[in-house]
């Protein structure tokens, strides 16, 4: 039997994990669930595993997740120290699927246990990444990436040299509005922002995907979790979205990884590691899905990806910028504070803006930059 903490159990990833967990309960023991503040359906989580604790990060929330856990053994905790507690307690491995600049403390503290981390938060990776990294080297840490692109790359790069890699190449799938023009995507809704062709995915992540940023936040983590320059990382648009990432190597072999669209893959991949498990997908049809296509990305329409790179280049606090600022105006744009073209443009205002600075070298120094972007982020917004 192995142990599993699901950091972010409530959401799109931490569903589709526990759903392989279903699998083979008895293969599994659950020490620790978290959610943000969906306590009924945390609770209900927590029992059904038999999780030793259940936390809320909303601490406003315990007194309702203690009642909802009345009568059974499981702790009951809430609040952002709770939620670092909880992922640093030894399991086998740790699922960080917590949304957002949000989970970079409780991935943090189960990195400092010297643990092995399936990592589905991108967003903690290119706002920390060099203290990230440090820390997996320093406590001899092992991170597994959950993103379907990046696990297809690591699948890629098994029993290889890195020094043999050519290029790197990440696939998109352009989104739900990849055909629209520039005057459609003025009035995009964010429901239509949010329907995804072929993933199921949440409404953050959703919009990053129609944005094109979801591509350029994993560009910047490509760089951070696989040791090639970044003039070796390229973007290719493929509308079917089976392969979903591939490597080239300097002899001319191009080893790419192909799959259902369907999350589970990746996450199944990194729960078994180095082994496979079986999931309850189905199988990839090629002849039904035909023809495979690809195309370069358009960065006049979809200059998100554009920024990305931009910031990585710049290095130092522009990563971390890069994040927050687009966190903020997804959430504007999601509460209809702001039309989808304007989540891109302020992203640029707020990087054009920011001072050259070193890297962080902590996570009190990335907090701190990640508070003080979204601040900014917020106050452009509300005098637009």
């Amino acid at each position: 039997m192995r142990s599993i903490t699901l950091l972010g159990a409530t959401g799109s990833v931490g569903t589709s994990t526990l759903d392989l967990l279903r699998q083979d309960r008895s293969a599994w023991r659950v020490e620790a669930l978290t959610a943000n503040s969906s306590v009924i359906e945390l609770a209900a989580l927590a029992r059904e595993f038999d999780a030793r604790i259940a936390v809320v990060a909303d601490e406003s929330c315990l007194p309702a997740l203690r009642d909802a856990l009345s009568g059974t053994s499981i702790e009951a905790a809430a609040g952002p120290r709770a939620l670092n507690e909880a992922a640093a307690r030894p399991v086998d491995i740790t699922v960080a699927a917590i949304v957002g600049c949000a989970g970079l403390g409780p991935v943090m503290a189960a990195i400092e246990q010297g643990g092995t981390i399936a990592l589905a938060n991108k967003e903690a990776l290119v706002s920390a990444g060099e203290v990230m990294t440090a820390a997996v080297a320093k406590h001899g840490a092992t991170l597994l990436p959950v993103d379907s692109e990046h696990n297809a790359i690591f699948q890629c790069l098994a029993g290889n040299a890195i020094e043999d890699v050519r290029w790197i190449t990440l696939t998109a799938s352009g989104g739900p509005l990849r055909g629209f023009s520039v005057a459609e995507l003025a009035r995009v809704t964010p429901a239509q922002a949010v329907a995804h062709p072929n993933w199921s995915m949440g409404a953050k992540i959703s919009v990053d995907s129609a944005t094109m940023m979801n591509k350029g936040l994993e560009f910047i983590e490509a760089h951070h979790l696989f040791p090639v320059g970044l003039d070796r990382i390229r973007i290719v648009v493929h509308p079917q979205s089976v392969i979903h990432s591939m490597v080239e190597y300097r002899d001319g072999s191009t080893l790419a990884q192909l799959g259902p669209s369907d999350m589970k893959v990746p996450i199944a991949s990194c729960l078994a590691w180095p082994r496979r498990m079986d999931t309850p997908c189905d199988p990839l049809d090629l002849v039904a899905h035909g023809e495979l296509t690809f195309f370069a990305p358009d960065e006049q329409r979809f200059p998100a990806t554009r920024l990305a790179r931009e910031a990585a280049h710049a290095g130092g606090a522009a990563p971390a910028v890069l994040n927050a600022a687009n966190e903020i105006a997804v959430a504007a744009f999601l509460d209809g504070q702001i039309p989808f073209t304007r989540i891109a443009v302020s992203v640029e205002e707020i990087l054009n803006e920011t001072a050259i600075a070193q890297a962080p070298t902590s996570l009190n120094e990335v907090q701190a930059l990640d508070g003080e972007a979204r601040a900014r982020t917020s106050a452009l917004l509300e005098s637009a």
